[in-house]
């Protein structure tokens, strides 16, 4: 772990955000808190309020707050003056923002405008990580197998709704899952098993995106796989999820919910090499950078795997994969954190190699 001189690493942690994914923020700031080693890092909370504004609290010089509710309380003076000034308080930022307005590419472009190196994904790999339905036209321009899909636009579905759900039942039938192009943690997303439902499904998700995307239900077995990287890429052991539900849903994911991790997951040897192989290409299409999650889908009647979506920035939380599935790898929580900080360090510097005055080549 590289060090800034002797001093240590002022890491700011930006969480919270103006998305339904708020209280999972939390949970993975909090996580993310207590793992980090006091001696070699100088934690500063910036949090994101759900209305939007910007508070910075006092550095938190090992006194870590016990309850997740106290992450807001830890974080309690206005944020004067420019953001921009981060630049001069904080060495490296892990933005932990879940979902719109923070994975999605807007808090960090802030951060590129800021000069301020960070952890993860840039602002376009962030951007077509979240929206579902963009990141599924660059996978299939990549030539990686997925299932069938059809996209609409809210307005569409509002102006022709039998239109949508005849072209649903002619392309891909039931059942078939509905989402919001761009929405994490499985927030507005429902299987549909008939016309009903269908109608049921989409209302929802139109709720939280004015993109929709429906796809193809297969009976498949759901697999996961962490990469760690910028060019030289580290993939993890493969996870399987086990829902006790339909599908891996919010209450799965975060609460629990009966839902079974397994890790690694018990698959034959040429599916685990596939998905690392598919992983990290997907990876490199998005141009991705730092961490991301992987999903896959495996018809194991008929072996045929299909990449399902990457996330950009996987919760840290005690029930998320990508900790537990590199934990698996012989990575332990708090090296990967020093890991992913000591990539965002090396992204940044290796951009300020850019020329960006075309009168320097003279």
């Amino acid at each position: 772990m590289t060090q800034m001189g002797n001093q240590k690493i002022r890491l700011g942690i930006i969480y919270g955000g103006k998305s339904s994914e708020h209280e999972v923020s939390l949970r993975t700031a909090m996580s993310i808190m207590q793992a980090v080693d006091a001696n070699k890092y100088e934690v500063t909370p910036v949090y994101v309020q759900l209305d939007g504004a910007w508070v910075t609290g006092e550095t938190l010089a090992g006194q870590l707050p016990d309850k997740i509710e106290a992450l807001r309380l830890s974080a309690k003076t206005p944020k004067s003056g420019s953001l921009f000034a981060m630049n001069e308080q904080m060495d490296v930022v892990f933005p932990v923002v879940h979902g719109p307005f923070g994975e999605d590419g807007t808090i960090q472009g802030l951060l590129e405008l800021a000069n301020i190196p960070y952890v993860g994904t840039g602002v376009m790999a962030s951007a077509i990580g979240m929206d579902k339905w963009m990141m599924k036209t660059v996978f299939a321009q990549a030539g990686l197998p997925q299932v069938k899909y059809v996209g609409f636009l809210r307005s569409q579905w509002e102006k022709g709704q039998d239109d949508v759900m005849d072209r649903i039942e002619r392309e891909l039938g039931y059942p078939c899952f509905v989402k919001p192009a761009n929405m994490g943690s499985s927030v507005g997303i429902n299987k549909a098993k008939n016309r009903e439902e269908l109608k049921h499904a989409l209302e929802v998700a139109a709720k939280f995106d004015r993109r929709l995307i429906v796809e193809e239900f297969v009976q498949a077995r759901e697999l996961e796989i962490g990469v760690l990287g910028n060019e030289e890429l580290l993939t993890s052991v493969v996870g399987e999820v086990i829902a006790a539900k339909e599908f891996y849903d919010y209450e799965a994911k975060y609460k629990g919910a009966g839902t079974e991790l397994s890790i690694p997951a018990i698959v034959p040897e040429h599916v685990s090499k596939q998905i690392a192989d598919i992983a990290k290409q997907a990876f490199q299409a998005l141009d991705g950078s730092g961490l991301s999650r992987i999903d896959f889908f495996w018809d194991e009647k008929n072996d045929k795997l299909y990449i399902n979506e990457v996330n950009t920035m996987p919760g840290f939380t005690p029930f998320s994969m990508y900790p537990m599935l590199f934990q698996a790898a012989g990575v332990s929580y708090s090296e990967l954190i020093d890991r992913l900080v000591q990539l965002a360090i090396e992204r940044h510097a290796d951009k300020g190699r850019n020329v960006v005055d075309a009168e320097e080549l003279d």
